[in-house]
C-alpha cells in the first residue's frame, strides 16, 4: 500500500476526507455502502474505505448540488469523450492557484496559444486560461480551428512569436502535423502544455521538426478531482508529481484512487478511480517526493461477441507497425451485438494494409476467434483522420458505432 503524501504531511488533512465521508452517507443509494464507517484518523483507515467510481460520484453531485462559498460556481460537462456526459462543479479560478504555487511552465515574458477547445461546458479551456492569467503572460485564446485555417494561424504564430502552446495531445499533434506537412517552423516556441490525454510520440517527433528549443509540460486529472499532478521537462511523459492536496493511492492491484484534501473542493472526492493504472515512484527528474507514474487505463476492454477485445494492445500493435502514424478501433453494433470491428489508421500510402490486418488478426485471439466464420468483419482501413471529439478533441483509442 502506498500514498503520495507522507502521513505526517496528510493527517492533519484528513478532515476533508472526514467530510466528504459524511457527505456521501447523506445520498440516497450511497448512504447504506458508508453508514457505520468512522471517520478516517489515518491513511490505513482512509485506504479501508470503499472507493467511489465515476457513476457513483455522479449520483453523489446530482443529489448534492454544491455551491461555491465565495464566489460564483462553474458547471462542467464530465465526460463524453468516452462515456455519458454528467455535470461536474468547479469554483472561479479552477483551484489553480494552488497549481500555480508549485509548478510554473509560464511567465510573464511569455506569448501562450490555448488550444483548447472552448465550446460545450467543457472546463479544460477555461482552467488553462486560469493559470495562463496567474502567470502575467500574453494569451490568444484560440480555441477550436478549422483545417483550412491551420496555415494563416500558424503565419500568425510566427509573426506574433509565440513562445507557448497548451491542448490536448491529439489537437496539439495536428497542429504539429500540419506545420511539419507544409515545412513552417516556430522558432520561437519554447513551451508546449499538455492535459487530457497521453503524451504522443509522434507529436514528440513534429515539435522537434517544427519547433526544436520546444519542451513538453504536463497536467494530470480529471474534470472531478481537477489537476492531480504536473510534468516538467525532466520528467518521463507518464510521470507526475502530485499537488500536496490531492492523495493518491496505489495498491497491488495498481488501480490508482484519489483523494481530494482541498477543503474548497465542490466534489465529494473520496478515494475516486477514474480507471487509470498506476504506481508511485521516484522520478528521475530529481525532485523530492512521490511522484505518480500512469500506466495506463484499466477499462480498455470492449464485448466483441461475449469476449474481451484489449483495445490498447491492438491500437499499440498496429502503431508498431512502419509507417503506420496512429490507429483506432471502431466497433460496430447492432442492437447491442458487434457486427464489425474496423481499425481506423492514419499511414503512408506505402503501408501494405492487407499484410497489416492479416497480422493482427492472426495475433489477436479475440478477433480470430469472435470472427472465425466471418473475417472480413475485422477491416484495416487507412483514413486521412480518425474520430474525434467535436467538443474537447480528444481522439480515444476505441469508438462503438451503433447501426440501424
Amino acid at each position: 500500500m502506498a500514498f503520495s503524501l507522507d502521513p505526517e504531511a496528510a493527517e492533519p488533512l484528513l478532515a476533508v476526507a472526514a467530510r466528504n465521508l459524511e457527505l456521501l452517507r447523506s445520498v440516497p443509494g450511497l448512504g447504506e455502502r458508508y453508514a457505520g464507517l468512522a471517520a478516517p484518523r489515518t491513511l490505513a483507515e482512509l485506504a479501508a474505505l470503499p472507493p467511489l467510481v465515476k457513476d457513483e460520484l455522479n449520483t453523489a453531485l446530482a443529489h448534492l448540488e454544491p455551491a461555491a462559498a465565495d464566489s460564483a460556481t462553474w458547471l462542467f460537462q464530465s465526460g463524453g469523450s468516452t462515456g455519458a456526459p454528467k455535470v461536474g462543479y468547479a469554483p472561479t479560478g479552477f483551484y489553480m492557484a494552488g497549481v500555480h504555487a508549485h509548478w510554473q511552465p509560464l511567465d510573464r515574458t511569455d506569448v501562450f496559444v490555448n488550444a483548447w477547445g472552448a465550446g460545450r461546458m467543457w472546463g479544460a479551456h477555461f482552467l488553462a486560461a486560469a493559470l495562463a492569467d496567474l502567470s502575467g503572460c500574453q494569451i490568444i485564446a484560440l480555441g477550436s480551428v478549422t483545417k483550412d485555417e491551420y496555415g494563416d494561424w500558424l503565419d500568425f504564430f510566427a509573426d506574433r512569436r509565440v513562445t507557448a502552446i497548451g491542448g490536448t495531445p491529439s489537437v496539439l499533434r495536428l497542429w504539429f502535423a500540419q506545420a511539419r506537412a507544409a515545412g513552417r517552423k516556430l522558432p520561437a516556441l519554447r513551451k508546449v502544455l499538455w492535459l487530457g490525454e497521453a503524451w504522443q510520440e509522434q507529436l514528440a517527433e513534429d515539435m522537434a521538426e517544427v519547433a526544436p528549443q520546444a519542451e513538453r509540460w504536463g497536467m494530470f486529472g480529471s474534470t472531478e478531482t481537477w489537476v492531480v499532478g504536473t510534468n516538467t521537462p525532466g520528467c518521463p511523459a507518464d510521470t507526475f508529481h502530485t499537488l500536496p492536496e490531492q492523495l493518491v493511492h496505489s495498491d497491488a492491484d495498481l488501480l490508482l484512487d484519489f483523494t481530494t484534501l482541498n477543503p474548497q473542493m465542490l466534489n465529494p472526492v473520496l478515494r475516486y478511480r477514474t480507471g487509470d493504472a498506476g504506481e508511485l515512484v521516484a522520478c528521475p527528474c530529481g525532485r523530492p517526493g512521490r511522484a505518480m507514474r500512469v500506466l495506463g487505463r484499466r477499462d480498455g476492454v470492449v464485448q466483441v461477441r461475449g469476449l474481451g477485445l484489449h483495445v490498447d494492445d491492438l491500437v499499440a500493435r498496429a502503431e508498431q507497425a512502419p509507417g503506420v502514424r496512429q490507429a483506432q478501433v471502431l466497433v460496430t453494433q447492432q442492437g447491442g451485438r458487434a457486427t464489425g470491428v474496423d481499425l481506423l489508421v492514419l499511414a503512408d500510402p506505402a503501408v501494405d494494409l492487407a499484410r497489416l490486418r492479416q497480422e493482427l488478426f492472426a495475433a489477436t485471439f479475440t478477433l480470430a476467434t469472435a470472427f472465425q466464420h466471418d473475417p472480413e468483419a475485422f477491416r484495416v482501413r487507412a483514413v486521412d483522420a480518425l474520430i474525434s471529439n467535436g467538443r474537447t478533441g480528444k481522439t480515444a483509442n476505441s469508438v462503438i458505432q451503433e447501426v440501424d
